[in-house]
């Protein structure tokens, strides 16, 4: 047992830094080509265009930054501990937090970078304000990953104190459910600050109207986020695990119910938000029209994520 735990514990740090770092690759992989792209187009925006695209990747950067940081935590701060398979079993928990999270925020956050570089080949003149605006849709991008690291601590700092199959598997759907409830509002993120950045491309002066959207469109897509975390802290600190190994499936299904949960909605509120955002940067002028619409139809889409959330704490509660 205490040889399985060992490799769990080794394989789990490779893997953190790994996946997160064959996202960041890819990611700024596509960001570069994109910027290469760019330039050919629009020589002389070159200064503005090499900034974004350096600004762009230093944030696609981040996911492997947290998974090396809390590789690093695990890898020297559990040394006097002793592996148990629970332990090893919790430990999971960490790495989906950080891994499920990180690696879709690695490819994702390129998409905003890619776009911010065709905007200014485009609008050579506005490279500096396209770029401002990609700093506020990546950075946005980067909280669930933030959010991640967070669980991970706190499952690292319980891990030690894990003795029964139940109470590992509720560290490990603690770490599930942010990792896997992130997945969805990642994708929808990424897609409409693209989309967003595309927007200043096309119409300049659409600039104010595109931005004052943009904090009331994130703040709606970044909503199931905020679910899976209240269970991952709910899994943390509300309940305990106990002797019936039952109670941990339980546990296990209802970070599943809300990661899955969130998928759909998440997505689909980007792709609604992406698609009012393209309209506005062609038809400014219909902007109140067009901006209620799109959040009326993402507050529809965002109540499956609470029908989510609603189940699993239903799996919670009747699992104890």
């Amino acid at each position: 047992m205490v040889v399985i735990a060992e490799f769990i514990h080794y394989l789990i740090v490779a893997f953190i830094v790994g996946i997160n770092s064959i996202a960041v690759g890819i990611g700024e992989g596509i960001a570069n080509g994109a910027a290469i792209d760019a330039l050919s187009r629009q020589p002389s925006a070159k200064g503005d265009i090499v900034n974004a695209a350096i600004l762009g990747m230093a944030l696609i950067e981040t996911s492997a930054i947290v998974g090396i940081t809390i590789s690093v935590i695990i890898l020297f701060g559990t040394s006097g501990v002793e592996k148990t398979l629970y332990f090893g079993i919790a430990e999971i928990g960490i790495a989906l937090a950080i891994c499920l999270s990180g690696f879709a925020i690695g490819l994702a956050s390129a998409l905003p970078t890619r776009a911010a570089c065709m905007s200014i080949a485009r609008q050579p003149f506005s490279g500096k304000k396209i770029t401002q605006f990609m700093l506020i849709t990546q950075t946005i991008i980067q909280t669930p990953i933030i959010f991640g690291f967070i669980i991970a601590i706190f499952i690292k700092g319980q891990a030690a104190n894990a003795t029964t199959i139940s109470d590992s598997l509720r560290l490990l759907a603690s770490g599930l459910a942010i990792g896997l409830g992130s997945i969805g509002p990642i994708v929808g993120l990424a897609k409409f600050g693209a989309t967003a950045c595309e927007g200043l491309g096309v119409n300049r002066k659409s600039s104010n109207h595109i931005l004052s959207f943009t904090f009331l469109s994130e703040a709606i897509i970044e909503t199931p986020i905020i679910f899976a975390l209240i269970i991952s802290f709910t899994l943390l600190f509300i309940v305990k695990g106990s002797t019936n190994p039952i109670t941990g499936i339980a546990y296990l299904s209802a970070a599943l119910c809300i990661g899955l949960g969130t998928i759909g909605p998440g997505i689909s509120s980007g792709n609604t938000a992406a698609a009012a955002c393209k309209q506005i940067a062609r038809k400014p002028e219909q902007y109140s029209l067009i901006s209620k619409i799109s959040m009326f139809g993402q507050g529809l889409i965002d109540t499956s994520a609470i029908y989510s959330l609603v189940v699993a704490f239903m799996l919670i509660l009747l699992g104890r």
